[in-house]
């Protein structure tokens, strides 16, 4: 098997994924598409950022979109247990020989950056801003009714690699692709939060953003949205599904924003906190990997994403091919 063993005791205690800040060219359109269609909560808003929240979260905010030129990503950001934890995340990074920096956010404590061995941005902290709770305020629901914010799915050149410098800091493996022919990982999803993950990495030209994934309560939801985009302009934003993913048994639609970033709305998978959950294996070429029900994902699927801003993607090293749709 080539997935590590989990690192159960890792130098800093990461808790979940947080937020991320999408790099948006237009703020209206885009805020037409999160709060307004799909029913995330605004938290604050300018001339420059919006930033937005789902319905069962009391932390400011898990999605920034900030006003640019390009679209990009600028960052995924994680939740840790304690401010003592930032700065154990800090001497780990230093000690790793990658670059710290001190960054100032809006409504958050101490916040330290990094990037990962492959550029990926990424931010942690311990404090930010709680606002009163609203899951029971029923009558804010819309769209698609999100709940909150799930993972980051990210393309890496060497998935291997990705896996290896996750675990160490403490994610641990819920299933994996592996490439029969070159045992090489072509897919892994990993967590810290007791889903099936709270990052994944997918083989592709890397890094960049593959997609970030909101839990919403049903399928029924998932459903309602689809029919709310086909009736107001927002046909040709449907990527893929509805469908079952057989990779966590979730159930799933994928769809852009008007800047072509995905996002994955998503609900059913399953519990993992056990520290002894064993990892499921997937052959890159079982039809039923991608979709429960044998539909392979569109070419799009496999060659779209977001970069993320001052990284520079590469080919990956694996080339094997899963199953594409004609």
């Amino acid at each position: 098997m080539p997935v590590p063993a989990p690192n159960l005791y890792p130098d800093f205690n990461i808790v979940r994924v947080s937020h991320a800040e999408l790099i948006v060219t237009d703020l209206a359109a885009s805020r037409a598409f999160y709060a307004d269609t799909l029913g995330l909560q605004v938290s604050f808003e300018d001339s420059e950022i919006i930033c937005l929240r789902a319905m069962e979260e009391r932390g400011h905010h898990c999605l920034v979109l900030r006003r640019g030129t390009e679209p990009g990503c600028s960052y995924l950001a994680f939740r840790l247990f304690s401010e003592e934890d930032v700065d154990r995340a800090a001497a780990y990074f230093t000690a790793k020989g990658l670059g710290v920096e001190w960054v100032e956010r809006p409504f958050q404590g101490r916040t330290l950056r990094v990037r990962d061995p492959h550029g990926i941005p990424l931010e942690f902290y311990f404090e930010m801003e709680r606002l009163p709770t609203i899951h029971q305020q029923y009558a804010l629901y819309k769209g698609v009714k999100p709940l909150r914010i799930d993972h980051f799915n990210c393309f890496s050149p060497h998935v291997d690699d990705s896996v290896a410098f996750y675990n160490d800091i403490g994610f641990r493996t819920t299933e994996y692709t592996e490439d029969k022919e070159t045992g090489r990982l072509w897919a892994a999803w990993m967590h810290r939060k007791g889903g099936v993950h709270d990052i994944a990495f997918t083989n592709g030209v890397g890094p960049r953003l593959h997609h970030l994934a909101f839990w919403v309560p049903t399928p029924m939801n998932i459903i309602d949205l689809l029919d709310v985009m086909s009736t107001t302009g927002y046909v040709a934003n449907i990527e893929r599904g509805p469908g079952r993913h057989g990779i966590a048994n979730a159930f799933f639609l994928y769809i852009l924003d008007p800047d072509g970033h995905r996002t994955e709305i998503y609900c059913s998978d399953y519990q993992t906190v056990d520290p002894d959950h064993e990892p499921i294996h997937w052959d890159l070429k079982d039809p039923q990997r991608q979709t429960l029900w044998g539909a392979p994902a569109p070419k799009s699927w496999f060659e779209h994403g977001t970069v993320f801003v001052g990284a520079k993607p590469q080919a990956p090293e694996l080339q094997a091919q899963p199953i594409v749709a004609p």
